[in-house]
C-alpha cells in the first residue's frame, strides 16, 4: 500500500549538516549569503571561521571545532589556507567536500578522493538555488 510522505519527512531527509569553513561576519562575502541560503532551506550551517562574529543569529565559531554528523564542507578559503585545515576537514568525516569558485586545490581533492570523500567543485549558492544540493 503506497503511503504519501509528509512534507516534514521529506525536508529532513533531504537536511544536509554543513560546516561553512572560512565563514565571515561581513555581509558582503559569499560565505555569509552560503549560511544565509543553506538555513533559508531547512540545513544546517555551522560557521567556522578565524573572526568573531554572527550571520543571522548563528555564531561563527573559531578554531577548529569538533562537530558530529557533518555531510558536507563547504570551502570559503582559499588553496594556501586551506593547508592548515586539511588535518580538521577530514576528522569531520564529511561525505562531501565543495571546492566553491576559487578555492580548487587539486591537492585537497585528491586527498579526498583518495579517503572516498565526494568532491563538487562548484558554487554553493549557485547549488542551492537549482535545488541540486
Amino acid at each position: 500500500m503506497w503511503l504519501p510522505l509528509s512534507f516534514e519527512h521529506l525536508k529532513k531527509k533531504k537536511m544536509k549538516k554543513t560546516v561553512v569553513l572560512g565563514a565571515s561576519p561581513k555581509p558582503i562575502r559569499y560565505s555569509y549569503a552560503a549560511v544565509q541560503q543553506l538555513t533559508a532551506r531547512g540545513h544546517e550551517a555551522v560557521p567556522v571561521g578565524i573572526k568573531e562574529g554572527n550571520i543571522e543569529g548563528i555564531e561563527i565559531i573559531k578554531g577548529q571545532p569538533e562537530v558530529d554528523g557533518v555531510d558536507t564542507v563547504t570551502l570559503y578559503l582559499n588553496p594556501k589556507r586551506q593547508e592548515d585545515y586539511y588535518d580538521y576537514i577530514f576528522s569531520l568525516k564529511p561525505k562531501r567536500i565543495i571546492f566553491n569558485p576559487g578555492t580548487e586545490n587539486l591537492e585537497l581533492i585528491q586527498m579526498a578522493k583518495d579517503r572516498g570523500v565526494d568532491v563538487e567543485v562548484g558554487c554553493t549558492l549557485v547549488m542551492l538555488s537549482v535545488g541540486n544540493y
